[in-house]
């Protein structure tokens, strides 16, 4: 069996982003909003966060790379990234 691999994006309550990688979008969303995920979201500030965008590819390298390039985008790039994609609460 085939495992998927995901770069997904949360917007999180303090109006950043975070990009991250997964192979089960939605436990990974129960993670970071339960205080266990990344330690970028385990701040309360930052929490709950909302899961914006998931991209589905065929290997971990190809997500992680995606992840990569998203994380040293600018947020004006990663708005217009996300727009591009079909995001709509990214402001």
């Amino acid at each position: 069996m085939e495992t998927d691999h995901y770069f997904y994006v949360l917007h999180c309550k303090d109006d950043t982003f975070y990009g991250g990688y997964t192979t089960d979008p939605e436990r990974r969303l129960k993670e970071h909003n339960s205080g266990t995920g990344a330690k970028y979201t385990r701040l309360p500030s930052r929490l709950p966060a909302k899961m914006i965008h998931i991209e589905k590819f065929r290997s971990r390298s190809d997500a992680t790379k995606a992840e990569y390039a998203f994380k040293k985008l600018t947020r004006k790039h990663k708005i217009a990234y996300l727009k591009e994609k079909g995001a709509t609460e990214c402001n």
